[in-house]
């Protein structure tokens, strides 16, 4: 059994927790470039946390410039078990009001040319993803947004698209079309590379408009939504701490934790010095026997 270590990755006006004990911020290197900030370390009762800014401390990168793949691995770095991220969404659907939350189950992929793999060069990987996020995780999430106060809707389809601008109407209504109940800028390939990193994946995203597709006259508006965020960010931080109080007192196993050891394809003797040294903190399960 291991002890719990919660990685948080900050959306929108979501940056700093508030909540944390012991608290230092820490810089941290990845060997995939400039993670978007130093991670703020510390713990909620028994429980460690450490926390990214997804778009940087003042919320200087573009949704596409995010350096995702640097900001899990340096999560994992750190020694996180489990990646909660936390975002502002627009709502597809008429029952997801404004000021609510959406634990996320599902995701269609509308970005593009954003680096969505630790195994691109050197060493080939596959990992499976027909569930992205994790149940168990997400269940705790969702228990814990409504201890804090907040409106949960539990599961949904999350539709990733590239921004930096809104979509336009016709694009918010064929997401709805689709069956589609959110959208956001920021979930992928984030979802997709904590996977590859062997850890389990919630997303809890805070409906801040309606997209387009509800007011033929109307549009998003950026101030409205950092008003939604600025009056709900006390029910986000509050789920920090009530899922602290809610996680089991051991962690269990999950089979996320080994998802690599059915999805390496090239052969350990084949794996290159540079890719290996690339891959010190995803694939750190296998570096023993490959430095044999």
């Amino acid at each position: 059994m291991a002890d719990w270590h919660i990685g948080v990755i900050g959306g929108s006006g979501l940056y700093a927790p508030g909540v944390l004990e012991d608290m230092q911020e820490v810089p941290v290197a990845s060997a995939f470039g400039e993670p978007s900030g130093p991670v703020t370390m510390g713990r909620i009762g028994a429980v460690r946390f450490t926390f990214i800014a997804r778009h940087g401390p003042h919320h200087h990168l573009l949704p596409g410039k995010v350096n995702y793949r640097a900001n899990i691995d340096v999560l994992k770095r750190c020694g996180v078990t489990d990646v909660l991220a936390m975002s502002a969404i627009g709502s597809l659907q008429e029952d997801l009001v404004t000021g609510s939350f959406v634990a996320v189950e599902q995701f269609i992929d509308r970005t593009a040319g954003r680096a969505a793999s630790f195994f691109d060069s050197g060493i080939v990987a596959h990992v499976p993803l027909a569930d992205p996020v994790c149940p168990r995780l997400s269940g705790l999430v969702a228990d814990a947004a409504r201890a804090a106060g907040a409106t949960v809707h539990q599961g949904g389809t999350y539709v990733a698209i590239e921004g930096p601008q809104f979509s336009t109407r016709a694009e918010s209504l064929l997401y709805r079309s689709w069956g589609a109940q959110v959208i956001g800028m920021t979930a992928m390939p984030e979802a997709r590379l904590a996977r590859e990193a062997e850890l389990p994946y919630a997303l809890l995203g805070m409906v801040t408009d309606y997209d387009c597709w509800r007011d033929p006259g109307a549009d998003v508006d950026v101030a409205e939504i950092l008003a939604v965020v600025a009056a709900n960010a006390d029910m986000a931080r509050g789920t920090l701490q009530a899922i602290a109080g809610l996680l089991p007192a051991e962690r269990p196993p999950s089979p996320i934790d080994t998802v690599l050891d059915r999805a390496i394809v090239t052969p350990q003797g084949g794996w290159t010095r540079e890719a290996t040294a690339r891959l010190d903190a995803i694939a750190a399960r296998w570096l023993p026997s490959v430095s044999q």
